[in-house]
């Protein structure tokens, strides 16, 4: 695969505002790199949508990435990652990083019992693709899911904190502790921002494994096996692409991103 120009920007993808979890923690690891990124929010959610569906959506997301002279794709969407990553690797001409295998080999490597959780949308843990992907990696390990729907309304809405949000959690959580489990993977996008609650929740003994962080770090690997670093002295500039309006993105991505969103461009996302 040829390397190209290293200065061409990254492009990320998710169905709506969650993969900005996703795109924060690599450019806190990677300040130097210029990112595009696209929420295909006229479409969301993603997880209700048949798989043939999801894939049509996800290559729609990943061509017109691709049109922006994108560098490497990332896929912020963990149903878009579970059903489209295989097709989105054979058939672009540029890497493609998932959320789901960065998120699995880091719950492998952290826990010591092998008793791992993971927590997600429906149609994620409905897929089993968390289960299959860490057992494939680690035979041994004994995984237990959960979906938890509610917390990304919660999210969305800001509402991280109080009496609400801490009995929503403790009434998800409390069969996946019960199976005595070390290790928890946040397996969706929104969850990042639910981070203290869910913690505290789980409890010290339970570890945390933030799929936007672990993705984040791959991006680093695969840009660096295919030479296509920024020199860290410059300064990456990020734009942002919806399919619906851009206002709203606007105003409730700042939660997710940590700033606000100065450059939101609509975009027409078709399916042909």
């Amino acid at each position: 695969m040829k390397t190209g120009n290293p200065y061409r920007p990254i492009g990320v993808f998710d169905s709506g505002v969650g993969g900005l979890t996703v795109c924060r923690k690599i450019w806190e690891t990677l300040p130097s790199e210029s990112i595009v990124y696209l929420g295909d929010t006229a479409r969301v959610p993603y997880g209700s949508k048949s798989a043939s569906t999801v894939i049509r959506y996800a290559l729609t997301c990943a061509n017109l990435l691709v049109n922006r002279n994108i560098k490497l794709l990332v896929v912020a969407c963990n149903t878009a990652t579970a059903f489209a990553l295989e097709t989105l690797q054979e058939q672009l001409q540029v890497p493609v990083v998932g959320v789901i295998v960065p998120g699995a080999r880091a719950a492998c490597k952290h826990s010591k019992s092998g008793r791992i959780g993971v927590i997600g949308t429906r149609g994620v843990i409905n897929s089993g693709v968390y289960v299959k992907t860490i057992q494939e990696i680690r035979p041994d390990a004994k995984v237990y899911s959960a979906a938890c729907p509610l917390f990304v309304p919660f999210a969305e809405e800001g509402w991280t904190e109080g009496d609400v949000i801490e009995t929503v959690a403790r009434t998800y959580l409390s069969d996946l502790l019960g199976k005595g489990i070390d290790t928890l993977v946040l397996g969706c996008t929104h969850y990042p921002l639910l981070r203290e609650v869910i913690a505290e929740t789980a409890g010290e003994s339970v570890r945390l494994v933030d799929s936007a962080e672990e993705t984040a770090f791959a991006v680093t690997q695969k840009i660096e096996q295919e030479n296509l670093r920024v020199p860290d002295h410059t300064r990456g500039n990020h734009i942002f692409l919806v399919s619906d309006d851009p206002k709203n993105f606007a105003q409730t991505g700042a939660r997710f991103l940590g700033y606000s969103l100065e450059q939101v461009e609509w975009v027409d996302v078709c399916d042909g």
